[in-house]
């Protein structure tokens, strides 16, 4: 019965759907507007369908408040235009009608036009960040707020006061137009709030004082068990804020209470958990035994408090020598210094070791990784996971739904003069979407489609306003799933549950478990690097693989780490004799012509299962040369420099493969074999040149000796560079890492946050390293 109804000759279609299709095609009978009319609903078909494609499948696989910022921009663009384009089409769909003096009513494609304008208006803050920083920007940070309250105020004057005469359809524009409106007042509020709030906009300064007064009170107190350093670290995870402080010449003075973990409340509701309390409740567990059974729920507590320390350093509040040394011990000797397990088999104890050093570095670089994390999202976030709390949970997402409701309400009853019956029945009667139903009024139009190109672009006009209503549907949820599962959510309902030591604590357990089996079946971000070659065949960014960082280079570099603050600062590899004249020119130059001598030894041997020192060396090649051939500002030194290396060897590259088809067709075997000729060619003093002939040299030793000592010495090699590469070396250096951020951050950008915690610098010199091969 119900396909009957959708036949293009049954009577429901021609009789129930006639007027509303026939009003919806009208305006493509005027042959001086059809053009202008479709290629219109043309253009927002399809950016209908890039924004529902873009928020479905790039977020199908991860649950991110992040979005791609090239992606964003041009989102941004594309809606900034929208409106103008918009209101100029809606006027002149509503001269027409004027001009007819057919109809005292707004026409039906007047009217698609300005649900059009609403359903995008409430998408909009997609494109935007919720940056949260206290006392910046002046009135220059209001302007995307003025802008987008005077797209809601346009649009409330064409809702409420042109020619919108029937109540049910003034009700229904009218509820969509307080949905944005609201939705405006929601998020302005909750920033204002937040700028000035000393646990977000305004806590770098306040942790500023917190972190020099601690240190002072603390003195030199790195000594004692891993473990003790762990329990006894003060950085404060949440709470710091609710401090009784005083203000002083030198910022804050605070009376500082740690949250109680041996049962029972906090001894006080103004007390700050620390990365210590945390540590040392799950000891004290004896009923719920969550952090004892999942330790990577402390290290995210740790991450969080790293991360608000990194961030201070962003806002112009430096780290102190005091405590970059105080974290140097935290994180190398508490969280990477634990005592490996004592076997009487000297056979077995090695291994035993190199697996105690796998989970460790894995540990460490999940720990930064996680904080880079938390940056990203904090400067670039479109949702509001910064302020994720179980309080915001409340007010945010139960409370104000309850308010935007109440106004709808009010809006359709206040739209028919207070008449409650009439208002809900005009609100049904007058809108045939809602009287109808969308799915019967689509089908109905659907099977008229063939008949001819009016129906055609009016079955357009009904897909896209369902792909932007069925978007913004999507996004709702989808930042409601984001909220809960993200990271900021799970360190807050952490802090809750280690400051209430009773049935409550109990409750958080379960909500903290359920949430945790949600996010082990969805991927999570992992330390992952872009992968280039000069052999390979792909030379944009984006299409770029991505691997995983092997854990025998997280491994290495963690290893190199731990010695680098004051025994052996990082510095490039310098070489002696045979090798010296690969060290000359800068860092951009020496990473070419030694990835292109690991490309050429990895392509001379191929194997199915590299060993680790293979892993290592290769991926770090790839990722060093791909920072010099797309993220030069990334890399210490000149980036001018860097970038006209690059360029000088792609130029002598192309020359070598005979012009731009065989740069760009030439396969991985074809490439090698006519680097290995330019090896013994004389273009000996260029980086081309020079890696080609370092490549041959390690070849011949692979073959000569042992293939296993050069990939030892590789995985040496490019260990020493990249932990060379991670110390900032100037203001400009630290604004490219911060520039990073929007696009996710770097692996490089994880070894700069490391190194700037433990006050890691670079060497003004490089010192012998290795010896010749």
């Amino acid at each position: 019965m119900k396909m009957r109804h959708l036949d293009p000759g049954s009577a429901y279609c021609n009789r129930i759907v006639h007027s509303y299709v026939y009003n919806l095609t009208s305006s493509y009978t005027d042959q001086k507007n059809e053009s202008i009319m479709a290629g219109t609903s043309t253009v927002m078909l399809i950016l209908a369908s890039l924004f529902f494609n873009l928020n479905l499948f790039s977020q199908f696989s991860d649950v991110s408040a992040f979005l791609n910022p090239s992606v964003r921009l041009f989102l941004k663009v594309s809606l900034s235009i929208f409106l103008p384009v918009m209101s100029y089409l809606f006027s002149e769909a509503k001269k027409d009608v004027a001009d007819t003096g057919e109809m005292d009513e707004l026409s039906l494609r007047a009217r698609t036009i300005l649900l059009w304008m609403l359903l995008v208006e409430l998408l909009y803050k997609k494109v935007e960040a919720m940056l949260c920083i206290g006392g910046s920007g002046g009135m220059a940070g209001y302007s995307g707020t003025i802008e987008r309250a005077a797209r809601i105020a346009w649009l409330g004057y064409l809702i409420f006061f042109n020619d919108l005469r029937s109540a049910g359809k003034k009700a229904f524009y009218g509820t969509l137009w307080v949905l944005a409106a609201t939705k405006l007042v929601q998020r302005f509020v909750t920033l204002e709030v937040g700028k000035k709030s000393f646990a977000y906009g305004r806590n770098p300064q306040l942790l500023a004082s917190y972190m020099s007064q601690i240190l002072k009170e603390e003195g030199n107190n790195d000594d004692g068990p891993p473990e003790q350093l762990l329990k006894r670290c003060r950085y404060a995870v949440m709470g710091e804020e609710q401090l009784e402080k005083k203000s002083t010449a030198e910022g804050y003075h605070f009376e500082v209470k740690d949250v109680t973990t041996t049962g029972g409340e906090a001894d006080d509701d103004k007390a700050v958990v620390t990365v210590g309390s945390i540590w040392r409740l799950a000891d004290a567990e004896k009923e719920t035994l969550l952090l004892q059974k999942d330790p990577k729920l402390k290290r995210l507590c740790l991450s969080f408090a790293l991360f608000k320390l990194l961030r201070r350093r962003l806002e112009d509040f430096p780290i102190s020598n005091d405590e970059a040394k105080n974290c140097h011990s935290l994180i190398f000797k508490g969280l990477c210094g634990q005592e490996r397990p004592n076997h009487d088999d000297d056979e077995h104890q090695d291994t035993s070791r190199s697996m105690n050093e796998k989970e460790k570095a894995m540990a460490l670089f999940q720990v930064v990784n996680d904080e880079v994390q938390f940056l990203c999202e904090y400067y670039h976030s479109v949702h509001p996971v910064v302020f994720a709390s179980p309080f915001f949970f409340l007010t945010n997402y139960l409370m104000f739904p309850i308010v935007v409701y109440t106004a709808c309400i009010l809006t359709i009853i206040l739209c028919s003069n207070g008449d409650v019956i009439y208002a809900f029945r005009s609100l049904r009667t007058d809108n045939y979407p809602i009287s109808v139903g969308i799915l019967k009024m689509t089908g109905c139009l659907l099977s008229r489609v063939a008949k001819s190109p009016p129906d055609l672009f009016s079955a357009v006009d009904v897909s896209v306003t369902v792909l932007l209503a069925l978007t913004f549907a999507y996004e709702e949820v989808w930042e409601f799933l984001v909220f809960l599962l993200s990271n900021w959510f799970m360190v807050s309902l952490l802090c809750t549950y280690t400051s209430r030591r009773t049935t409550s604590a109990r409750f958080v357990s379960t909500v903290i478990r359920g949430i945790l089996s949600v996010r082990n079946m969805l991927s999570r971000p992992n330390v992952c690097v872009k992968q280039f070659s000069v052999l390979s065949l792909c030379w944009l960014p984006s299409s770029l693989p991505t691997v995983a960082v092997p854990v025998e280079a997280k491994v290495s570099i963690m290893k190199r780490l731990v010695t680098a603050r004051d025994a052996a600062p990082p510095a490039l590899p310098s070489f002696n004799n045979e090798l010296s004249w690969t060290c000359e020119g800068g860092i951009a130059e020496f990473i070419l012509v030694w990835h292109i001598a690991t490309a050429l030894l990895e392509a001379e041997h191929p194997v199915r299962k590299p060993g680790a020192n293979r892993r290592a060396a290769t991926a770090l090649s790839r990722y060093c040369a791909y920072l010099v051939a797309f993220h030069p500002e990334l890399l210490p030194g000149n980036k001018d420099v860097a970038e006209q290396a690059y360029k000088d060897m792609k130029e002598d590259l192309k020359k070598e493969m005979g012009g731009c088809w065989g740069y760009f067709c030439f396969r991985q075997a074809a490439r090698r074999d006519k680097l290995k000729k330019v090896a013994e060619g004389t273009m000996t003093t260029k980086v081309l040149g020079k890696g080609a002939r370092l490549g041959k040299a390690l070849i011949d030793k692979a073959k000569k000796d042992d293939e296993h000592d050069v990939w030892k010495l590789l995985a040496e090699v490019w260990t020493e560079v990249v932990v060379c590469a991670g110390p900032a070396d100037s203001e400009v250096h630290v604004k490219a890492h911060v520039e990073a951020l929007a696009q996710g951050g770097e692996f490089i950008t994880v070894l700069w946050a490391l190194a700037t915690h433990t006050g890691i610098t670079r060497a003004p010199v490089p010192t012998p390293h290795h010896e010749h091969v």
